[in-house]
This record gives structure tokens, C-alpha cells and sequence, in this order.
């Protein structure tokens, strides 16, 4: 079992999904509500482009959305996307990736419970915090 964080867009759930899958460099799936079978109804004021479901994988557990047809699927508040990336340098790659065009709210630094820990909303409007852990044994300066 897993907790698996689903976004809602509004309109740019296509657009996102392809940025994160490059930063991430895993596919991106997504769905359209073009690629819906016949017989199968949309959302109500759903566009064709919208997003009705994308999805990209990292060990195993998934990052989630679709776009919001009412419009109404941003701003997003309360919430963080957390990525534990494997070294400092990536924790940098991530944090520079993720924030073009966003903003950083917290640079990366080294903290009491990690090597590298940094915060930013990206583009789309999405929180992440983004870490990586020491080896067992090793402890921050």
C-alpha cells in the first residue's frame, strides 16, 4: 500500500505532466477525454484536450492529476509534493528543474536531518519539498 498524491489542473495538466516527466526522466501517461472509448461519458464540460488522467511512476509509487473541467483546479494550498531524490546533487538538478518559472521558498541547504533539503512552488502552481537522506551511518555536518 501507498499514498500516491493526485493534482488537479486547470487546463495545463498536459503541460505539467510532460515537464515533470522530464525532470523525473520517466514517461509520463496521460489521457485525454479524446481517448475516452465511445460509449464512455465525459465529465461534464470536459474539452477533448483535458486531461481526464495522467500518471508518472517512481519506485513504485505514483505522482497523479487531471484537469479540473469547471476551471477551478488551482490555486493549490496546504499541501507539499515530497521527492527524497538519491544525492545532494540531485536534490540541486530538482529544485533548479522544478523552479524554472516558479518560485523557490526555501534554497537548498543542509539541515539536522538531511545532507540537502529545498522547498518551491513550480509553474503549475505545486508545492514540493524536495531531500535526500544520509547513508545509515552517516550523519550532516
Amino acid at each position: 500500500m501507498s499514498f500516491n498524491p493526485y493534482l488537479f489542473f486547470s487546463g495545463d495538466c498536459a503541460d505539467a505532466f510532460a515537464f515533470y516527466s522530464e525532470v523525473f526522466g520517466v514517461e509520463a501517461r496521460v489521457m485525454t477525454n479524446a481517448d475516452l472509448p465511445d460509449d464512455a461519458e465525459p465529465m461534464p464540460g470536459a474539452e477533448p484536450s483535458h486531461v481526464m488522467h495522467a500518471a508518472i511512476e517512481l519506485g513504485g509509487s505514483f505522482l497523479m492529476g487531471s484537469d479540473d473541467p469547471s476551471g477551478s483546479g488551482g490555486p493549490k494550498a496546504g499541501f507539499c509534493v515530497s521527492y527524497s531524490a538519491p544525492d545532494v546533487e540531485s536534490v540541486h538538478r530538482v529544485v533548479d528543474a522544478l523552479a524554472a518559472g516558479g518560485e523557490i521558498s526555501m534554497p537548498v541547504i543542509e539541515t539536522f536531518w538531511a545532507p540537502a533539503f529545498g522547498m518551491l512552488t513550480d509553474r503549475f502552481g505545486v508545492s514540493w519539498m524536495i531531500d535526500t537522506f544520509p547513508v545509515e551511518g552517516d550523519q550532516p555536518a
